[in-house]
């Protein structure tokens, strides 16, 4: 490991987008340390030169105090921390299930808030760095069958906005990444078309262009979908949700027994 060598540590890294991304960052030259809690996809990533693994369950606080110390002990120093730990289950969102609402919000949001925590005063005392966070276009606003998903994205984009103005008097960057459709074993659960489909890859070039070419507050992609998206989220709430409605009434109607709102619904 070179003195000059870029460091990032990613969350979530065992599959899907965070695998993608760390796959990516360590193609660049970067040295990356992954963490998520399947340890045999982790030491496959591993594999890579660039790529150290560090298993880890989010939700333990006491498991991510310890693993951020392992990284800097390694590492050194860190530049970059990317959290994109999530769950989603579809069949759970359905119905409002008060237990599995908890999970998610605990993954979801209260996992990413501990790994935030663990790395604030490192970065602080710093004056330097950037930590960037995985939420989703599910956060803009409410949407039918979403009743935990939904909510544990939008309270990470509302974090992600509210921790931006402490940080930045430290020298600190936050932002926040909201994809659109990507193709990976969540979305795969999915029994709905879902418009604007990309890979992980496509997905990976766009956080990476994002987190080091550019200074953007949010990254989000694609803009076919999120554009769109952006501009419902402005709506008053009374032309929102009558929107929604038209929209998820309209769409219950074609299918005898269907409860989702087809190709419109965000995940």
């Amino acid at each position: 490991m070179s003195e000059n060598q870029k460091k990032i540590w990613i969350t979530g890294a065992s599959s899907g987008i965070g695998k993608a991304v760390a796959e990516k960052f360590a193609a660049e030259g970067w040295k990356v340390a992954v963490s998520a809690r399947r340890r045999e996809l982790l030491q496959e990533l591993a594999k890579n030169e660039n790529i150290v693994s560090f298993p880890l369950d989010v939700t333990e606080q006491t498991q991510i105090n310890t693993v951020f110390k392992n990284i800097i002990s390694e590492f050194g120093n860190l530049d970059l921390c990317l959290f994109s730990s999530g769950t989603y289950e579809p069949k759970d969102e359905k119905n409002i299930d008060p237990e599995k609402i908890k999970n998610v919000i605990k993954v979801n949001f209260l996992g990413v808030v501990d790994c935030v925590k663990s790395v604030e005063e490192y970065f602080k005392s710093r004056k330097s760095g950037h930590i960037s966070i995985v939420s989703s276009i599910a956060g803009y606003r409410g949407l039918p069958n979403s009743s935990g998903y939904g909510p544990s994205k939008a309270a990470l984009t509302n974090f992600c906005e509210s921790i931006y103005f402490d940080f930045k008097k430290f020298g600190v960057r936050v932002s926040i990444i909201s994809p659109g459709f990507i193709k990976t074993s969540l979305t795969e659960k999915n029994e709905f078309p879902m418009p604007f489909l990309k890979t992980v890859d496509y997905a990976a070039d766009k956080i990476f262009n994002g987190l080091v070419k550019s200074n953007a507050f949010e990254i989000h992609f694609p803009k076919g979908l999120t554009l769109t998206l952006k501009f419902l989220r402005i709506l008053p709430i009374k032309a929102y949700l009558f929107l929604v409605c038209l929209l998820y009434t309209s769409d219950a109607a074609d299918e005898e027994d269907s409860v989702d709102l087809g190709g419109r619904r965000i995940i």
